[in-house]
């Protein structure tokens, strides 16, 4: 069995899922909308930069933690932006399990 040809078969059966293929879809349709595109660019950018903060337990997290939310909140009532956050929920769940499985596998045990 060839570590490398298993590498590139697990590639392919990521590129033809269904939460790949949707996600890869929309993410289209998405960037085809500049200010839709950018929304929601911002929030991702903040979301990552409060993630990060509470990781390394900034206690200003907290207070940027409402205006993410805030800002979900108005993301969300756009029809297609809610298809395209879900749709990439759905993917980002799928990859975190692929990795929690090479991670079991290599003993590094529950990676998240």
């Amino acid at each position: 069995m060839n570590v490398y040809d298993q590498a590139h078969g697990l590639a392919k059966a990521i590129r033809e899922s269904e939460e790949f293929k949707q996600y890869d879809q929309l993410k289209k349709v998405v960037d085809q909308n500049e200010e839709l595109a950018s929304m929601i660019k911002d929030f991702q950018a903040k979301q990552f930069e409060v993630q990060a903060k509470q990781m390394m337990g900034d206690d200003s997290a907290s207070g940027m933690m409402q205006s993410v939310q805030d800002l979900y909140q108005i993301i969300m009532k756009d029809p297609m932006a809610a298809q395209y956050m879900q749709a990439e929920m759905r993917f980002s769940l799928m990859m975190n399990d692929v990795y929690k499985i090479l991670g079991e596998v290599m003993g590094i045990g529950n990676m998240q």
